[in-house]
């Protein structure tokens, strides 16, 4: 009998969940909704299991509430840093929990063991175990989307560090006097890149009395631009849009050339929405890079999109589960 393990991806805008093969392979009977953080921890719960049960249903022909395929465990991911062994999640700024016990919440109401991870860890090891970075030796993952994770995998493992933290690069600073991070610092990646930030500045703009056609994209009210929306003005051609754009690329490309000084990587993998806006994007992160990391290093690393844009979250955590039954078996 095949076994699978549910993949949850507990994110600042939706929940992701979906069945992942373990020896590998696409999710299956996915479910997305909407993480309404505001409702507190245990709705989240609540909605990440009914979403696994309804998986597991589907995947076993909807009879038996899951007798008939083998679940042999749950991988979850969620912002912030987390204390695995302990199963807690010590901080989430964009979710706004702070040391949620989330591995015995989920313990307590599923039939299965349960390993959690930062979701940025988790994203990045999904594009190593199945996608750009299959192969790659050692990896740094950037997910792109409420706010800006990272992660770093070294010969097939993800890099942890002293208390669990290490990867975020969306909190290093690249303006010492800079925006104001969700995190409550000053110039951090996250506040420049993340899809909020990036809104954020083009609002500001058109508030500032700059002409753009962003406003015609939402019927003149500012207060509805997103990412999605200027990415959108960006390939139609707007200037302003793709000045904003531009500034968050290069902002990004600081902290990836950081990155890259410090580790020396094989592959960096951009991750999330923001990459569908393609050499917009690309070219002037890639030309900051060029411009501040060391050139034999950056010659060494390859920086590509992902190739799960929607599943990478899933089919990590999945794969975290897998890896850290696989440890504790040595």
């Amino acid at each position: 009998m095949k076994d699978w393990i549910v993949g949850i991806d507990i994110g600042g805008t939706n929940l992701v969940v979906g069945l992942v093969p373990a020896e590998g392979g696409a999710p299956v009977a996915l479910r997305v909704r909407a993480t309404d953080a505001a409702r507190g921890p245990e709705a989240v719960v609540t909605d990440v299991v009914r979403m696994a049960r309804e998986a597991v249903r589907e995947v076993s022909g909807g009879a038996g509430g899951g007798e008939a395929i083998s679940v042999i465990g749950v991988g979850v991911g969620c912002p912030g840093p987390i204390d695995r062994e302990a199963g807690v999640v010590i901080e989430s700024p964009n979710l706004r929990w702070r040391m949620y016990p989330l591995r015995e919440r989920i313990e307590a109401l599923v039939d299965w063991p349960v390993a959690i991870d930062n979701d940025a860890n988790c994203a990045t090891y999904g594009e190593w175990w199945q996608g750009a970075g299959k192969g790659s030796s050692s990896l740094i993952g950037i997910t792109l989307g409420t706010g800006v994770g990272g992660g770093y995998i070294l010969d097939g493992r993800v890099v942890h560090g002293a208390s669990g933290g290490a990867g975020e690069i969306g909190h290093t600073t690249v303006n010492v006097s800079g925006r104001r991070c969700a995190c409550g610092n000053e110039g951090c990646v996250e506040a420049y890149a993340s899809g909020p930030a990036i809104a954020a500045r083009a609002r500001e703009g058109l508030a500032n009395g700059v002409q753009s056609s962003l406003l015609e994209l939402v019927d003149g009210d500012p207060e509805r631009i997103t990412a999605a929306t200027v990415y959108e003005a960006v390939v139609d051609g707007d200037p302003f849009a793709t000045e904003v754009l531009t500034e968050a690329a290069r902002f990004l490309g600081a902290g990836i050339a950081n990155v890259i000084n410090i580790l020396n990587p094989e592959a960096v993998v951009i991750m999330g929405g923001v990459t569908r806006a393609g050499d917009h994007l690309f070219k002037p992160l890639k030309a900051e890079v060029r411009r501040r990391a060391f050139k034999s290093l950056v010659d060494a690393c390859s920086i590509l999109p992902a190739e799960l844009p929607e599943t990478a979250g899933v089919v990590g955590a999945a794969g975290v589960f897998l890896a850290e039954r696989r440890d504790a078996a040595l």
